[in-house]
């Protein structure tokens, strides 16, 4: 397995101006700016709790309203993870967790399948947290993981604050990705698939 697992991209459309790196092995630094306030810090929530370094540059079009940026970012986010993770030789594959915060408790599973596939579990009752509409963060969570290629549940299990469940949703899906993506030292070079290739 290569030992720098980095990548970094760019994505421009007439909507948004993205630029994105990340660090899978890195030491959970996140230098975020979407523009969304709240979406910055569920980001730098992510790197931290992921061990991920991670820059997102974001210029999108706020003026209309969140949704190109948050779908965008999750598709170029994905996009880098895929490809700094490489061909997944000596991955765990699967990672998950629950994490409380406060009253609110989140479940995220993940499978580095390569099979795109999101199920998405999350109630709010409010439209906004912030600057953040709640109905975003599901479109964040299937923009990444069609753009990665992986399978993803996303749960809340139990909670009353909207940005306690946003919150703890965010650092279980960090706390899964890291499981997933840690070297497995029995696994060796091997691909954990029986199939050969993921």
């Amino acid at each position: 397995m290569e030992n720098a697992r980095q990548k970094m991209v760019k994505r421009k459309t007439r909507e948004t101006d993205i630029h994105v790196s990340i660090d899978i092995d890195g030491q959970g630094v996140g230098d975020i700016d979407t523009g969304i306030g709240f979406f910055d810090h569920m980001l730098v929530t992510l790197a931290k709790h992921a061990a991920f370094d991670l820059s997102v540059r974001c210029h999108g079009d706020l003026q209309i309203d969140g949704h190109h940026t948050v779908e965008d970012v999750g598709i170029a986010l994905g996009k880098a993870f895929s490809e700094a993770l490489g061909d997944k030789k000596g991955v765990t594959r699967f990672g998950h967790a629950l994490v409380p915060l406060d009253e609110a408790l989140s479940e995220v599973v993940i499978d580095l399948s390569g099979r795109p596939f999101l199920a998405f579990n999350m109630a709010f009752s409010r439209d906004r947290i912030g600057e953040l509409d709640t109905d975003l963060l599901e479109e964040f969570y299937r923009a990444f993981a069609m753009s990665a290629a992986l399978t993803l549940h996303v749960s809340k299990r139990c909670g009353k604050n909207d940005h306690h469940i946003a919150e703890s949703g965010f650092k279980a899906f960090a706390r899964a990705l890291r499981m997933a993506c840690a070297h497995d030292p029995r696994a060796g070079e091997a691909v954990p698939s029986t199939k050969g290739s993921l």
